[in-house]
């Protein structure tokens, strides 16, 4: 293991296409690619061993006037089983596919990544923090598959408009590309070079590559045009504006949008949350997805982020949006500004900036939110350093400081991260994580953080086995030991943990996880939002699951938890168990459901406003049905219906309030039983009419109720599919014109 760490080439020269491009069509022509860089030698990564792949398989990559072309050829006999399912855009499936990840500034800051399954299926992502992706980025650029008895090709065409990027020298540019094939049937996964998002380091493990500067200028307009139908209060609305995209040169793009429409066509899942702890949920509104790479500034602390997009729109129509990003020499800077309609409306502004250096990166970005109707105006100043000091170490660095001025206060506050990983040899490794937020440090407004006032220390280690014998169950394990311990910023210790996990990926493609979380007595400051603290016992956790790619006509996944918690703490245990499946027709028709069923036997629950000190404690139990149709017509069309209900039934056993230490004092407060019925069912047509250009027709339905009483989850489950506080009928038309 230790001999691959850190081997990255050094920057290969890709000769440009002499005459003309490449023609995407899936079929290599060795003239087309006689000039191009080609590459044999891909080694396993999935596991990570660095040994020679176990198929033969080849690419070439060329630099084209129109874009980097890359091409595969995949060996497959006819004894490695091929898979076929038709798949959707931005799939997940364990299918046989090939990745082409590009790193255009080679900073190791932002990267793109590139999926076509061999049933012609195609996924993109931003990776950013050297290995987090982001599916809810679609680009534009072309593919095209050919199979035969022997294997298959895929061949691809990635634009220069796709990204902005840094000038080069000398008439030339540097890229980092990292090239992947994945076996559908055992999961394996081989490229080069030997990198892995599995290491702390990803993006800056990639292969330098020299091209020529190539550029290409682009005017993209896409008007678009809505129409919506509720039939529960028998209205009607219809709504037109327009998105531009505009790259005059590779230095420079901007992004403008006029009164966007952010209609449900991408149902979000359903959450029913009782905690102080505001749900993260991902951004995919087409504008803010663009090319958003450059303004992610995140911590270690779970999908913590300066700038979060789901706030823009959250409390008014949007009227207009822009963003731009460009660079000078080599730093890169990116300006975002979005207002809102009506009284409650805000003002957004974000300034970034980014420089690279050799061994490191720094950047600082200022956000700004002016809310007149709250008389409020929060900013918040971030800055951000990565530093690969050698091929062993990483290290992320954070520091964050906000002042939120309300009418005549003003309020300031500072947050602070380091996080560091360190690769050993045989499989080990090491991270530290570090964390402070003071009790004022305020990110909400524009951004997202679960929770301000915390002290927060870890240490992890980590080992990896990969040297399993072929008839082995597992083709690697991955083992991780965790000590942390937590302290609000007042003192109190949130908890002490110690947590062990184990990943398993399995010689049939499929993987397996198990956890278990071994947790001290400490005290929660978020149950009583801000009216005193509850203290509470030591608790554990211990979860398995197991998910396989599909086999014959099945796909299935399971899992289950124990835990404890509560004021009880281990005296009383709940449990969760889940399972599902999806069922193959064809490869073009599939059929999904699953079933999670949770059994909480004390759960607290603040009662609200009217009651700041009380809690009620409950015997609740909750039961998640999902369901759902995945059909692709065609190449163009796809058909879509997802169902998720919820239904909780939660019976009321103790009342309790707190002293100021938070010990638990017995209340005669009334605190009734009630039950929580939850429901949403969209079916989604998409007709594809050109690259980036749609038809939508979309069938939505939902609703949620809270009500006293007990009447059981099973009830509450069925009863949730006669919900209809919305019934809408959408028909979204939308036409990318390049000009």
């Amino acid at each position: 293991m230790g001999r691959f760490r850190g081997i990255v080439p050094a920057a290969l020269a890709v000769v440009c296409a002499p005459v003309c491009a490449v023609e995407i069509d899936g079929r290599i022509d060795a003239a087309e690619w006689a000039d191009a860089m080609h590459i044999a030698d891909f080694r396993k990564v999935q596991p990570l061993t660095g040994e020679p792949g176990s198929l033969p398989t080849e690419a070439w990559v060329l630099a084209t006037p129109d874009g980097l072309a890359v091409a595969f050829r995949n060996v497959q006999p006819a004894d490695v089983p091929r898979t076929r399912q038709k798949v959707q855009r931005d799939f997940d499936e364990q299918v046989d596919r090939v990745n082409v990840f590009i790193d255009f500034d080679g900073d190791g800051r932002t990267g793109y990544a590139f999926t076509v399954s061999s049933s012609g299926g195609i996924a993109d992502e931003i990776i950013t923090n050297q290995n987090d992706f982001n599916s809810d980025w679609d680009g534009q650029w072309r593919h095209a598959v050919s199979e035969d008895e022997a294997g298959w090709s895929v061949e691809l065409l990635i634009p220069w408009h796709t990204a902005p990027m840094r000038d080069g020298t000398g008439g030339e540019r540097t890229l980092n590309v990292f090239l992947a094939r994945v076996i559908g049937s055992t999961g394996e996964r081989m490229a080069w070079p030997v990198a892995s998002f599995e290491r702390p380091r990803f993006l800056s493990d990639f292969a330098p590559i020299t091209v020529p500067q190539y550029s290409q200028s682009l005017l993209a307009v896409t008007p678009y045009a809505s129409g919506l139908y509720d039939n529960v209060r028998h209205g009607r609305d219809f709504n037109a504006g327009v998105d531009v995209f505009w790259k005059p040169s590779g230095r420079f793009q901007l992004a403008a949008t006029v009164n966007p429409d952010f209609g449900q066509v991408e149902s979000d899942d359903l959450v029913v949350n009782f905690s102080a702890t505001e749900t993260f949920i991902s951004d995919k509104r087409p504008f803010f997805t663009e090319n958003q790479g450059i303004f992610e500034l995140t911590t270690p602390s779970d999908s913590s982020q300066q700038l979060y997009t789901r706030r823009v729109g959250s409390t008014g129509e949007i009227d207009a949006a822009v963003k731009f990003m460009g660079s000078l020499g080599r730093a890169n800077y990116g300006v975002f500004a979005a207002e809102e309609d009506g009284p409650t409306g805000r003002s957004y502004q974000a300034l970034r900036l980014v420089r690279d250096l050799a061994t490191q990166n720094l950047g600082a970005m200022l956000t700004r939110v002016d809310d007149p109707f709250r008389e409020r105006e929060a900013t918040v100043l971030g800055i951000d350093h990565n530093w690969r000091p050698t091929q062993r170490w990483n290290v992320r660095s954070r520091l964050l400081g906000s002042r939120v001025d309300v009418a005549t206060d003003s309020v300031r506050d500072v947050g602070a991260t380091l996080w560091a990983d360190y690769e050993m040899d045989d499989g080990w490794r090491q991270q530290w994580i570090a964390m402070h937020f003071g009790n004022d440090f305020e990110l909400n407004d524009f951004g997202y953080l679960s929770r301000n006032s915390t002290n927060y220390l870890h240490w992890e280690l980590r080992r990896r086995f990969t040297d399993r014998p072929d008839d082995a169950r597992y083709a690697s394990t991955d083992w991780r030991w965790r000590v942390s311990t937590n302290h609000n910023n007042r003192g109190d210790k949130l908890n002490d943990q110690f947590r062990m996990s184990r990943q398993g990926q399995l010689r049939n493609g499929g993987t397996e996880y198990a956890q278990l979380n071994l947790n001290s007595a400490g005290i929660n400051d978020l149950l009583l939002r801000g009216n005193g603290v509850v203290r509470l016992p030591a608790n554990f956790s211990a979860n398995y699951e197991y998910e396989r790619p599909r086999e014959g006509r099945w796909s299935p996944y399971y899992g289950g938890e124990l835990f404890s918690g509560g004021l009880a703490g281990n005296d009383k245990l709940g449990w969760a168990g889940w399972g599902g499946a999806t069922y193959f027709v064809s490869d073009a028709f599939r059929i999904n459901t699953g079933l999670t069923v949770i059994r909480r036997p004390d759960w607290l629950i603040w009662q609200g406003r009217g009651n700041p000190g009380l809690v009620g404690a409950f015997d609740g139990r909750e039961t998640r049905l999902r369901a759902g149709m995945d059909w692709t017509l065609d190449a163009r069309q796809e058909l879509r219906v997802k169902l998720q209900a919820i239904g909780i039934g939660a019976r009321s056993t103790a009342a309790w309030r707190f002293d100021p230490a938070g010990n638990a004092i017995a209340a005669a407060d009334p605190v009734d039983d009630f039950n929580v019925r939850n429901l949403g069912f969209q079916v989604r047509y998409r007709y594809e009419l050109a690259p980036l250009s749609y038809l939508y027709v979309v069938y939505a339905r939902g609703g949620f109720a809270r009500e006293p009483g007990e009447d059981g989850v099973d009830d509450a489950l069925l009863d949730s599919l006669s919900l209809r506080d919305d019934e809408q009928l959408m028909v979204k038309l939308s036409y990318r014109f390049e000009l």
